[in-house]
């Protein structure tokens, strides 16, 4: 790691929301801007563990690669913790604001001290990647003449959708409802997720190939239902994340 004594020298600070009585005159996501010497002292935090629990299944579902990125952000290298990010993880600009930061409850350093300020550190190396274009559409090279439905879409349907796109099938996602993003853009309010990051995400994917098709209610019986047979009948696989 970057900082060896990191752990005993700073102890654990995180971003500060932005004031009540600025966020209830307005619909605005509650967080402040990304404070970057707070963040590199969190970072110098993470120890050299010899089991990093965070990143295990304990600590992580999706298996982050945490004390990496930490020690990255530590160096001042945020292009390349991002990239480390997004190795494992389809959508941190969402996770890094929404997710209830179990990797935290999981830090060694919280045996004993509070735990590494982590969900601040991903919240602001997703954000970097936005601001500054790190996040570029990946386009397949090849495509495999394979086509997928997906039925929802949600953090599943979405993260399913990049990942077979990426290998180079042809995906198309289907959404009951007017907007694409399921749970992360009707089921998480405004002032935790501004949905013009899902918009932009959107973007990017049809930008790499995939098709998505709102107001598309799979099996219903009104006059945007779509049938369960037809895609069936259509695509090599049907995927159901709703």
């Amino acid at each position: 790691m970057g900082k060896v004594t990191g752990f005993k020298e700073f102890q654990r600070a995180v971003e500060p929301y932005r004031p009540a009585k600025e966020r209830k005159l307005d619909f605005k996501e509650i967080y402040t801007d990304h404070d970057k010497d707070l963040l590199s002292d969190q970072a110098a935090r993470c120890m050299d563990c010899g089991v990093p629990f965070c990143q295990s299944n304990e600590g992580c579902p999706v298996y982050n690669l945490i004390p990496e990125w930490n020690d990255l952000v530590y160096q001042d290298k945020w292009e390349e913790a991002f990239e480390r990010l997004m190795k494992t993880n389809n959508f941190p600009e969402v996770t890094g604001r929404v997710c209830p930061a179990v990797c935290e409850g999981a830090c060694v350093l919280g045996i004993t001290e509070s735990p590494v300020a982590i969900k601040n550190l991903e919240f602001a190396i997703a954000d970097k990647g936005f601001q500054n274009g790190w996040l570029k559409p990946r386009i397949p090279s090849n495509r495999t003449g394979k086509s997928i439905a997906i039925v929802g879409s949600g953090p599943a349907g979405l993260s399913a959708a990049q990942q077979l796109n990426s290998v180079g099938h042809h995906v198309k996602v289907y959404e009951r409802a007017d907007r694409i993003g399921g749970l992360m853009m009707y089921g998480i309010p405004n002032m935790k997720l501004d949905k013009s990051i899902i918009d932009q995400r959107v973007e990017i994917m049809e930008m790499e190939g995939i098709e998505f098709f709102a107001n598309a209610d799979v099996g219903g019986k009104g006059e945007n239902s779509v049938s369960m047979n037809d895609l069936d009948k259509s695509n090599d696989i049907v995927l159901l994340t709703t």
